[in-house]
């Protein structure tokens, strides 16, 4: 059999992806891992391995972050059950007081959906928007979009949620490095999302209606019910700063004489702040706080863990497979391939900018097409690693590339997106209300993150 185009593969591989989830409906990680199986076929090399490199790439990527993405699903549960999301939320209402509510809420959102999954976060801050409503008289839409727009931008841009880990180990960036750059871009989106949100509540004026059938409204816990509030934020900043501190002191501790201080530091850094041992910490207090505050016994607890890693199995399955799909990519020259179309004049490689653009567009069309930012994020950048031949000739950190797929990612979210209806049906908003609230939302908060990362990388390139 000839070899085929690398272009032509990549096409074959897109339209596989496409095809399966939006027109067939299949699951995502048997789309994934379907579409990987038929690029390695039609990628060069002998015919024997070709399965079993796809085989072999899959595993690799779930080592890589399968750890991380199931300790990340512990931490989410513990602190939803604890309390802890709850009190984190109050603390937020308290410091910037009833007429900064909305910002209160938006960065509720921003912070918890580090950690946990965006539509519980969703669901946990949803009846407070509805409280805040009850009080005010007013701004209901606002509170419910400012919730949207923080929680959606870091579920997007920043670790260790699914589509920005798969990206920084498809891209080889620092999660260290990825946490900071995605918080960075995703703070003016959030509040960019916030100003909008406040601008079609006054246009729109949308009344809070009553939720019907199953989706009641839970009774807050009284305080003392909920343990502190540092206790409580301890499993979202502790990983952070392990992970942070450990990439700073590695960049300190370059062609520093073996054996120095700061040698030494960088060896202590580097164990502390691996992202596994980080979350494993980072998860076992999330696992205390609750054991201690609900008073659960160990069965209880361990019942706990297991519901919560039953749900995250799925997510690393998907993300592996993606994985996987990137790697076969890579496999079929398609690198090489881009750089020859893209050649500006002299031969010379064009502006690396322009993958910038061209990732969230990517990322744009799939989202559009199927619905899922995770996978949109997860088949973009494994698209964008395959064209790439080294990162080296990007002229600014691969980070801003990422950010830049990760706010494509959200442009273009309508009813094919599971995050369309739990934002409607638990707002009480109509479909046509929804298209005109949420939809322009994601729109405005993703091309806000891909107009920063473009500023960011021209600016601040980090090469």
């Amino acid at each position: 059999m000839p070899d085929l185009h690398p272009l032509i593969i990549l096409a074959v591989g897109m339209t596989t992806v496409i095809l399966m989830i939006a027109m067939l409906r299949m699951n995502a990680f048997i789309a994934l891992i379907t579409s990987a199986v038929v690029v390695s076929l039609l990628a060069p090399g002998d015919l024997a391995v070709k399965i079993n490199r796809v085989a072999a790439a899959f595993g690799s990527t779930a080592g890589s972050i399968g750890i991380v993405i199931a300790l990340a699903v512990v931490i989410g549960k513990c602190m939803m059950d604890s309390g802890a999301a709850d009190r984190i939320v109050r603390g937020f209402l308290s410091l910037l007081g009833e007429k900064r509510s909305s910002t209160a809420l938006m960065a509720s959102g921003f912070v918890l959906s580090v950690p946990v999954f965006f539509d519980t976060v969703f669901y946990l801050l949803v009846p407070l928007a509805r409280s805040m409503h009850r009080r005010t008289k007013r701004h209901y839409l606002k509170y419910a979009m400012a919730i949207a727009a923080g929680g959606v931008v870091t579920h997007s841009l920043v670790p260790p949620t699914p589509g920005p880990l798969i990206m920084a180990d498809n891209l080889g960036i620092d999660i260290g490095v990825m946490i900071m750059v995605g918080s960075l871009v995703a703070l003016p989106a959030a509040i960019v999302g916030m100003f909008f949100s406040g601008w079609v509540d006054r246009r729109m004026n949308i009344p809070m209606r009553p939720l019907g059938g199953e989706l009641s409204e839970p009774e807050p816990l009284e305080d003392n019910q909920l343990p502190g509030l540092l206790v409580s934020i301890l499993p979202i900043i502790l990983p952070v700063l392990l992970v942070s501190t450990n990439t700073i002191v590695h960049t300190m501790a370059e062609g520093a004489v073996e054996g120095s201080n700061l040698s030494r530091a960088a060896g202590i850094a580097a164990v502390l702040g691996d992202v596994n041992l980080a979350m494993l910490i980072s998860a076992a207090i999330a696992m205390l706080m609750l054991k201690s505050k609900r008073a659960l016994t160990n069965a209880q607890l361990a019942k706990v863990v297991e519901v919560s890693l039953m749900s995250g199995g799925m997510i690393i399955l998907i993300t592996a497979a993606g994985g996987a799909f990137g790697a076969m990519l890579k496999a079929a020259q398609i690198g090489p391939a881009i750089e020859n179309l893209f050649k500006g004049d002299g031969g010379r490689p064009t502006d690396g900018l322009m993958l910038l653009g061209l990732g969230a567009f990517i990322a744009s069309m799939i989202k559009i097409a199927q619905g899922s930012c995770t996978v949109a994020m997860i088949t973009s950048s494994a698209m964008i690693a395959a064209m790439l031949t080294s990162t080296d000739t990007l002229g600014y950190h691969p980070a801003y590339l990422a950010t830049a797929i990760g706010g494509g990612s959200m442009i273009g979210s309508w009813m094919n997106d599971s995050g369309f209806w739990i934002f409607v049906k638990m707002t009480g908003l109509t479909e046509a209300e929804g298209l005109k609230s949420w939809t322009p939302l994601l729109a405005i908060v993703g091309l806000t993150g891909v107009v920063v990362s473009f500023l960011l990388a021209s600016i601040l390139p980090m090469t």
